[in-house]
């Protein structure tokens, strides 16, 4: 199956010799280098880009293992450019495997190599138009991208996204939400036929690449089985209001395990910078500010989520929200979780102040929505737990509900919009029409 990840190779091909280095980032496996080694190659060569010009090199293979040195690498990059008349393409899969070595022209030992000298210096080249990827958001940390000053574009890949895996289902397309939500979109999964092999798929690319990752990358010891019960809290939690002090307890009470928030709190962020995991923070929508904590945590992928708990919780009103989350962050949304103070009366007639749930603040630029997700609004009751936040914001931006069921566009006498997950999904568009009018 081939999938044309439209999105990613275009950002490749707006950037392609800009004097820039394009660094391709996302979670492991999910097609970076089949967009860098097979889309952007195929694109170079329908650019008369010819084979000698295009230096290729994958890092996380053992035969390459050698070049993770950083003098080696810069040598067989160099090595390959023989004529300065020809452009050519550098690609770099996994630079993060490069190791860190001593200076040898320094006397001071504290100073290292890195896969940024190498870079850095392969930039200098005139006729050279460089390429990375890599799996660990520590190498765009605050410090590589001082060092990149203004010579680095990141292009985020996420996971195939509903469109794209409903393009190329075979079979009734009924069935393709259904298989999403469960399976995820981790490319190799689609080319699996029974459930048996995509969970065993899904749950050995956990155990063998992503944990090991962390382990070997943070120098973990002793302490696999915190970080799988850790995954496991969360993956069990998606969609609820959580924080390390909160983990913590669940730890003491539930597995009579001591774990320090502070010990959670770092995992968690091994685990992010991984781009496994991602964090939405809460925000006052009435006071416009942000609130520290507790925040929600989504899985980059359903499908992985669903194999840390052995595909026995597969709920479809919280997997509908990670996968809602998910898409607005992969269409370049900043996306925090909304709370909307009001004051009420209670049954005793004294004045209380509640707190209302937007599952979700939309924004880009000037643009902004409230978005909630809920798998069905036919209850009335329901109806109006769902809009009570939305109907108490006082501003005039789009509010919108998303449902499970199949809905075309509609809107209530509140202005509020109502529309299924898998319309809102498949119309890349939806949100950058705010003067879209509804179809009834």
């Amino acid at each position: 199956m081939r999938y044309e990840r439209k999105q990613y190779l275009d950002q490749l091909i707006q950037r392609k010799d800009n004097g820039r280095i394009k660094v391709i980032t996302g979670l492991r496996r999910c097609g970076k280098s089949y967009l860098l080694f097979n889309l952007f190659c195929d694109f170079l060569r329908s650019c008369n880009v010819g084979e000698d010009q295009i230096i290729g090199l994958a890092l996380d293979e053992f035969d390459n293992a050698k070049y993770r040195n950083p003098f080696e690498l810069n040598s067989f990059v160099r090595e390959r450019i023989r004529d300065r008349s020809k452009r050519y393409y550098v690609l770099i899969d996994e630079i993060q495997f490069v190791s860190e070595i001593p200076n040898p022209y320094v006397d001071n030992p504290e100073e290292k190599l890195t896969f940024i000298d190498v870079l850095l210096g392969l930039m200098k080249i005139p006729n050279a138009d460089i390429y990375v990827t890599g799996s660990n958001s520590r190498m765009l940390s605050s410090d590589v991208l001082t060092q990149f000053r203004d010579r680095g574009d990141e292009i985020r890949v996420n996971p195939l996204s509903f469109a794209e895996v409903y393009e190329h289902y075979e079979g009734d397309k009924r069935g393709v939400w259904r298989d999403y939500y469960t399976y995820g979109g981790m490319p190799v999964v689609w080319s699996l036929e029974t459930h048996e092999d995509r969970s065993r798929y899904l749950r050995d690319l956990f155990a063998r690449t992503y944990i090991r990752d962390v382990v070997e990358r943070h120098q973990v010891k002793k302490e696999n089985e915190i970080l799988d019960i850790l995954l496991n809290v969360l993956a069990s939690g998606i969609g609820s209001l959580t924080n390390p002090s909160r983990l913590s307890n669940t730890f003491k009470s539930e597995r009579h395990i001591s774990v320090t928030p502070e010990t959670i709190d770092v995992y968690i962020g091994y685990f992010m910078d991984a781009y496994l995991l991602r964090k939405a923070c809460r925000y006052d929508v009435k006071g416009r500010k942000y609130i520290k904590t507790p925040a929600k945590y989504y899985y980059a992928d359903s499908g992985l989520r669903n194999a840390r708990l052995g595909f026995r919780q597969v709920e479809e009103t919280h997997l509908m929200e990670n996968i809602l989350y998910n898409d607005l962050v992969r269409r370049g949304f900043d996306v925090d979780v909304g709370v909307v103070e009001h004051n009420t009366v209670a049954e005793n007639g004294k004045k209380i102040r509640k707190q209302l749930e937007v599952d979700f603040v939309v924004n880009r630029g000037d643009e902004r929505c409230y978005i909630q997700s809920a798998l069905s609004v036919a209850d009335p009751e329901k109806l109006k737990q769902e809009i009570a936040s939305l109907i108490r914001i006082p501003d005039s931006f789009r509010k919108i509900v998303v449902v499970r069921d199949y809905l075309n566009l509609r809107q209530d006498e509140h202005g509020i919009q109502f529309i299924g997950i898998e319309q809102f999904l498949l119309d890349e568009n939806f949100l950058a029409r705010p003067g879209r009018q509804p179809q009834f």
